[in-house]
C-alpha cells in the first residue's frame, strides 16, 4: 500500500465542534478510500466472534487524518459484546479524538453490503450527522452514505440543549 498518512490529512473546520451539522471536510479521493478499506479488512482479522462467526472490521478516519481500527468482540453473555464500529469510536475517543470524517466497515458477507446496526448508528450520531460511512463487500465494492441518510430524524446532543 503506497498511501501515506500525510495523504489522508483533512482540513476539517469542525475544530472542537463535534456536533456541527455542516460538512467541512474535503472529499475523499480513491487513495484515501483504498486505505480505509484496507485497514477495516485487516481489523476484521482480529474479530473475536466464536458465537456468530460473523467477523466485522471498521476503520475510523478523524478530521485530522488519524485512523483508528476496531473489530467486533463477542461475549458469552450476548448483550456485553461490542460491534467493530463502536470499538473504533471508543478507541478514538479514549485518545482524545471526537471529530470524525469517515468510517469504512468490512465483513465476509458476499451477498449484502455490511451496514451498521442501530446502536452503532446512534453512537456515531453522538459526534455528528454529517460524516461518510463506507459499507463494503469482500470483493472491494462499496456504497457510501452519510450518517444522516442512515439515521434520519435522529436525536443528538443538541436536542438536549432544548430543555
Amino acid at each position: 500500500m503506497s498511501v501515506t498518512m500525510a495523504q489522508v490529512q483533512y482540513d476539517c473546520l469542525q475544530e472542537n465542534h463535534p456536533n456541527d451539522t455542516n460538512s467541512s471536510a474535503s472529499p475523499m479521493g480513491p487513495e484515501q478510500i483504498e486505505l480505509l478499506m484496507h485497514i477495516c479488512k485487516e481489523a476484521k482479522k482480529s474479530a473475536y466472534c466464536p458465537y456468530s462467526h460473523f467477523p466485522v472490521g471498521a476503520a475510523l478516519l478523524t478530521c485530522d487524518g488519524k485512523i483508528f481500527s476496531g473489530c467486533n468482540v463477542e461475549n458469552a453473555c450476548y448483550p456485553l459484546g461490542i460491534c467493530a464500529e463502536r470499538t473504533a469510536i471508543q478507541k478514538a475517543v479514549s485518545e482524545g479524538y471526537v471529530n470524525f470524517r469517515a468510517m469504512a466497515i468490512a465483513s465476509n458477507s458476499e451477498e449484502d453490503f455490511i451496514v451498521p446496526c442501530g446502536a452503532c448508528r446512534q453512537v456515531m450520531r453522538e459526534f455528528s450527522r454529517d460524516w461518510d460511512i463506507y459499507m463494503t463487500k469482500p470483493d472491494g465494492t462499496y456504497i457510501v452514505k452519510t450518517l444522516q441518510e442512515l439515521l434520519p430524524l435522529s436525536f443528538g446532543p443538541e436536542d438536549l440543549k432544548k430543555f
